[in-house]
């Protein structure tokens, strides 16, 4: 007869939280001994691993010699660990981050005899909505949740569908999440009550005549000895996780349908906050991701002479690392924080060093008075890109023709002049190098000797020559030659490149093609796509091309957060500060190709709440009298060809218990908002479903953009916004300082989400600055993704290396990718083929086409495991794709 109750033992295992993740693995280490002795010495006892893999990693880093034990439980089906390497937080990594999490985790499971099939997310706070697509695309026909449940889901399990269609079953974890069935075996009096008071009540979820799931573990929970006979004394059985629902067939027809993302506060915590605390940590994030996923992989894979697979992999296992749902989100200790941000730190360096190899390369054939330029987008671009150059001659392309430039600065020529014993002078030589440059000639004029310096040089240089002109002698100067800061107006080809020169007699050479400039007249800046206006008191007024207007931009206001790194709360009686008492203005660059204010604004903000000292159990019910100043400056600056305008804003943070926002007054009232996240986009109302308790603030995240009543918020990081004011203006949060890790009274919160530790670092004082663009749009926001890349992937400029007497090389395109709405994630080399992965952001059903040089291609699946072939005639691929499918092909030559 089939048991009533099915005992799931497990522990839920943060890696690292209030400790690090060293001081947390010690009780890792000991925990895995344990389980592998019990499990060996009780045949009956199955144990699941969190559905993460890094516990076993983490263990056999310090018990090498365990790993044919841990592998003879995995084979068994006894112990189960993965799919995912991390249990991640989904909100604040890439999508391609959670890609390559599960690909790691099932990987490494693999090896070991075998990855458990369930999408077990226990602990996340809340879900994507691409998950159902991601998990079935891996191989994986079942999820397993807790936290984001909507009340409408009144039954154990539930159809999960994703915005493409996907389906999945998906187990849900009642009363009490992971640990739903903790207490069941605390009074061995008692067992008979307990199970029957357990079954009663998962009745109310589970109607049928099916087994009851009992997940039976807790945080950091260590298996209990005599367990097997226990279970077995009420009748029930013990399992996996993975035994549990793998007899439940991947069917969900006849089940309850929830769609899209899964953030309801309606059963348990989701803790919104963790979006915008340490939110430095975010930024990071951002750009190593970016750096990795969209320079140094697609580089590497098109234009590199090896592939570098050992560093990327490296890259990749850090910024999985650093994803955890305590880590990246900021809800840990100080010294956690500090780990996590060394890691993210790491993984953006190894991304740059691949980049910076493979770009070396392609600059060894451009002359070194040139300049490289890459396009990291797969579609052709004409953009604004920032480069050194010498001389004041006009750019030319390699065609011939002349490349619109703005010089922005000029570098200083005089290096040094100075009164000098000149033998000392001559120990800063090294070879040819002085100051950074190289020398390309010398003279003694008087007492006084001057070397000529550059960038490079190919001049004979004697040392010895010098000393014997030394005599008189007192007074050395460095010149060095003329150099600029330009900016560019380059045409480069889809994730390829090309190489821009100074040369003299610029009028000879093919004008340059047409452009519609920019400029700056008073407080206006405007490029025929988008005029910005300065108000007085330092806020924008934007208009588009098709008469799209917003006043008031850019206000910043900063009131109280006396909560902690799970949740916002603002002190019973709030002080809020919006309005500068002073604003400066000030032009710093007129076009033609970028024009630029900067906007100094000055504040009285409080300087911290106004609590009880010493006491952190009671909040701080207002804020102090006492004030800081402080200063904030926002570069606003637009450029040619640009529907946006960039902002830069920067301030040094001297308050704590405080939320600092910029607010967007929309062109028209919203009720809903749109926001790209991981593969989708998704649109939320003005509030949020409540229930557990926990108030259910409508502050959501968004990855690379926010768009709602005609302003889109163009984004380098995961950023918290809100539609406040009955949805009339978006607010951007730029920073949140809190002082705790989770406090024990909260008004925003009826439990503790943690200890109540002190995480002074939280309160992110010094200098913080935020970049973001600000766009309107008429009608729908199929516009805003194409700016959001180039506004989030600056072409790349690097020096060219090679000899001055080269040509400049042609330019080369890479692979293309276009069609409408449809946006790539991925390219990387795997085996003899290269790996795509785009994602219809699009309602409707439309066509990816690929253009490159190959001749062969395949469907992959998540795993990259080859599929069916796909016609690649003349080295084009036509892909039908569903609105919003998530397609991974594989092409060769």
């Amino acid at each position: 007869m089939t048991a009533e109750i099915v005992v799931v033992p497990h522990t839920h295992w943060d890696r690292e939280w209030y400790e690090p993740f060293q001081r947390f693995r010690l009780r890792l280490v000991a925990l895995l001994d344990e389980v592998l002795d019990t499990m060996e010495r009780e045949p009956g006892y199955h144990f699941t691993l969190d559905g993460q893999f890094a516990c076993v990693d983490d263990y056999l880093e310090v018990r090498p010699e365990n790993r044919d034990r841990v592998a003879a439980l995995v084979e068994s089906g006894r112990l189960a660990a993965g799919p995912w390497q991390i249990l991640l937080d989904e909100f604040l990594c890439s999508g391609e981050n959670v890609i390559r999490n599960l690909e790691l985790g099932m990987g490494r499971a693999d090896e070991l005899g075998g990855a458990m099939p369930v999408g077990y997310l226990p602990d996340m706070f809340g879900h994507i909505a691409q998950m159902p697509q991601i998990l079935k695309r891996a191989g994986l026909l079942h999820a397993c949740v807790y936290r984001g449940v909507p009340s409408s889901v009144v039954t154990d399990a539930f159809a999960w569908v994703a915005p493409d269609g996907t389906a999945l079953r998906t187990q849900y974890l009642p009363l009490g999440g992971y640990g739903n069935g903790a207490h069941l075996f605390e009074d061995p009096a008692h067992l008979a009550e307990r199970a029957a008071d357990f079954t009663a009540r998962m009745r109310e979820w589970h109607d049928s005549e099916g087994a009851l799931l009992a997940m039976y573990g807790a945080d950091h929970s260590a298996p209990v000895r005599g367990l097997p006979q226990m279970v077995a004394g009420i009748g029930a059985r013990m399992d996996t996780l993975s035994g549990y629902i793998g007899a439940y067939p991947g069917e969900v027809d006849g089940l309850p349908r929830v769609s899209g993302e899964l953030r309801s506060h309606a059963r348990a915590n989701i803790l919104p906050g963790v979006i915008s605390v340490r939110a430095h940590v975010k930024q990071a994030m951002g750009r190593a991701e970016r750096m990795v996923e969209r320079y140094a992989e697609p580089l590497a894979t098109l234009w590199g002479d090896r592939w570098p697979g050992r560093f990327l992999d490296m890259a990749w296992w850090r910024l999985v690392d650093a994803g955890g749902h305590d880590s990246v989100t900021g809800c840990g200790v100080d010294d956690t924080a500090q780990q996590v941000a060394a890691r993210i730190a790491e993984a953006e360096h190894l991304g740059q060093a691949v980049r910076d190899m493979v770009t070396a390369g392609l600059a060894a054939v451009v002359p070194a008075d040139g300049v490289l330029v890459v396009n990291p987008t797969p579609t052709r671009r004409r953009g604004i890109v920032l480069m050194d150059v010498a001389g004041l001659d006009p750019l030319v392309d390699s065609t011939g023709a002349r490349v619109p430039a703005q010089t922005l600065e000029h570098a200083p020529t005089v290096l040094l002049d100075a009164e000098m014993d000149p033998a000392t002078a001559l120990t800063f030589i090294h070879g040819t190098e002085l100051y950074g440059r190289h020398i390309v000639g010398w003279e003694v004029a008087g007492d006084t000797l001057t070397f000529t310096v550059a960038k490079v040089s190919s001049a004979a240089f004697d040392v010895a020559e010098v000393r014997e002109a030394l005599d008189g002698v007192t007074r050395v100067r460095i010149v060095a030659e003329p150099r600029r800061t330009v900016a560019a107006l380059v045409d480069a080809p889809p994730l390829g490149h090309t190489s821009v020169r100074p040369e003299a007699h610029g009028d000879a050479h093919r004008a340059p093609a047409p452009f519609a400039g920019v400029r700056a007249r008073d407080r206006v800046l405007d490029n025929g796509l988008l005029r910005v206006e300065v108000a007085d008191d330092g806020t924008l007024t934007l208009t588009g091309a098709d008469g799209t207007t917003l006043t008031g931009a850019g206000r910043i206001v900063d009131g109280g957060d006396v909560g902690d790194t799970y949740n916002y709360a603002p002190p019973a009686i709030d002080r809020i500060v919006s309005e500068p008492s002073s604003v400066e203005v000030s032009v710093v660059g007129s076009g033609p190709l970028v024009a630029a204010f900067d906007v100094v604004r000055t504040y009285r903000w409080p300087a911290a709440g106004d609590g009880v000292k010493g006491i952190p159990e009671i909040p701080a019910a207002s804020r102090t009298e006492a004030t800081e100043e402080i200063v904030v400056g926002t570069r606003v600056e637009l450029r040619a060809g640009e529907p946006y305008v960039r902002l830069h804003v920067e301030f040094d943070n001297r308050c704590s218990d405080h939320r600092v926002r910029l607010h967007v007054p929309l062109p028209a009232p919203a009720a809903a908002s749109h926001a790209e996240g991981q593969f989708a986009v998704v649109t939320r109302g003005l509030t949020a479903e409540g229930g557990c308790g926990e108030e259910p603030l409508p502050t959501f995240p968004a990855s690379s953009w926010v768009a709602a009543g005609g302003v889109a918020a163009l984004l380098e990081h995961v950023t918290e916004y809100e539609l406040v004011n009955d949805g009339t203006e978006l607010a951007l949060t730029l920073l949140r300082s809190v002082g705790y890790l989770s406090r024990n009274l909260h008004a925003m919160r009826p439990e503790p989400a943690g200890p109540q530790l002190a995480t002074p670092a939280a309160q992110v004082r010094g200098l913080r600055s935020v970049g973001l663009a600000l766009m309107p749009y008429g009608g729908s926001w199929a516009a805003v993704p194409p700016a959001a890349e180039t506004f989030r992937h600056d072409l790349l400029a690097v020096p060219g290396t090679g000899p001055t007497s080269l040509d400049l090389p042609p330019a080369a395109s890479g692979l293309a990718v276009t069609g409408d709405g449809v946006v790539m994630t991925s390219l990387r080399a795997r085996d003899d083929w290269r790996e795509l992965r785009v994602v219809a952001l699009s309602d409707t059903d439309t066509e990816a086409v690929i253009e490159g040089a190959f001749t062969r291609a395949r469907y992959a699946d998540l795993r990259g495991r080859p599929g069916d072939s796909i016609e690649a005639g003349s080295g084009v691929v036509r892909l039908p794709l569903r609105a919003w499918e998530i397609a991974t092909v594989q092409l060769a030559n």
